[in-house]
């Protein structure tokens, strides 16, 4: 069955010791650097269960590093139990703890604190905004099939104002001309959807079915664009992975293309006109106007090491890829050049879990 990674992790971490917070392989002092902006934010999951998740700070330029970066500004803060994602909100970053059922907000170019929200929260997930208030995801108990919601923010406040109730397993979110849409990983089962819901009303308005498993999506020239993965072989019910094209003004899909049988794509990201996704150790690139998939991968990661991509960006015709490694100690973040030529490495906190450019 389908479960969130950090129940793995969790299986993992009773075998192995943690890496502590105070740990610093970066590549300046663990001091306050003051300025974050000019770079790159990376969310460091953590061990599933321990307060070890931590942000990494990488500049544009390669110049400068820092992991434990939170912590460097905030000595007396722990920022949590697994890191899940970041949104940023005007000069706010708000980073979301999924076992810690919190979120930590602070001050995306200073890293300095500034609240925590942590009530209404159940098993979090991923964050949007939309219309002056802020969603989150939420699983609810991962067993029980009718309780996931989105949590709507009160920004000014910083307090969950409400929620909204949706199928199972709630995951990624983006927003689009006051309209959030959401994919329906499954939770621990399958799910094969994606929600509309519209932040006026904070209702679903619509239900467009997609392929199994859909992990990642992004918004483009008024599309939405989905890679589900499909069942994995392992379930004894494997189903194809999908390339999904919705067109937003009708909310219908326009386009559907299949993947071979026991291809199962992740990490969508859409730059430069082009559509970039993952598979196992693999980076792909095509076109968007493109009507089929790329026969062969932009470029291996198996050199590195790397034997499935766990997180995934492309920013400035630079390709980040993230290691969990064991996902018991520290990963590593792997910079490539937009033909797939490794031009930077650097070891991270546990976990690499996300890329946020700021």
């Amino acid at each position: 069955m389908i479960f969130k990674r950090v129940i793995m992790i969790a299986a993992i971490a009773v075998f192995f010791a943690s890496c502590s917070d105070d740990d610093n392989n970066g590549t300046t002092d663990n001091l306050p650097l003051g300025a974050y902006d000019n770079g790159v934010l990376i969310l460091n999951q953590g061990n599933f269960g321990q307060d070890n998740s931590s942000i990494s700070y990488l500049s544009n330029d390669f110049a400068t590093f820092q992991n434990n970066a939170f912590l460097a500004v905030n000595p007396t803060k722990v920022l949590g139990n697994t890191g899940q994602d970041v949104g940023f909100y005007n000069d706010l970053a708000f980073v979301v703890l999924n076992a810690s059922n919190k979120i930590e907000i602070i001050n995306r170019y200073t890293l300095e604190y500034v609240a925590t929200i942590d009530s209404g929260l159940d098993n979090p997930r991923f964050i949007a905004f939309a219309n002056g208030k802020g969603y989150v995801t939420n699983w609810g108990d991962g067993g029980v099939t009718t309780d996931d919601y989105v949590a709507t923010l009160n920004l000014t406040n910083y307090t969950v104002s409400g929620s909204i109730p949706v199928v199972e397993g709630p995951e990624r979110i983006v927003e689009n001309n006051g309209k959030l849409y959401v994919a329906h990983q499954g939770g621990y089962g399958y799910g094969n959807t994606v929600s509309v819901i519209n932040s006026t009303s904070n209702t679903v308005t619509n239900t467009i079915n997609v392929g199994d498993v859909p992990n990642s999506l992004q918004i483009e020239n008024g599309s939405l664009y989905v890679i589900c993965g499909g069942k994995a072989s392992w379930t004894n019910d494997e189903t194809l992975g999908k390339l999904i094209k919705i067109n937003l003004d009708t909310e219908t899909v326009s386009t559907s293309i299949d993947f071979a049988v026991g291809n199962h794509p992740s990490n969508l990201y859409i730059a430069d006109n082009s559509i970039f996704y993952t598979q196992d150790s693999d980076v792909f690139k095509m076109s968007l106007t493109a009507s089929s998939l790329p026969t062969t991968s932009l470029f291996s990661t198996v050199g590195q090491g790397v034997y499935g991509i766990y997180s995934f960006a492309v920013e400035n015709n630079k390709i980040y890829v993230g290691d969990a490694a064991d996902y018991n100690s520290n990963g590593k973040v792997y910079i490539y050049s937009n033909t797939g030529a490794l031009e930077n490495d650097f070891t991270v906190g546990v976990i690499p879990a996300g890329f946020y450019f700021n």
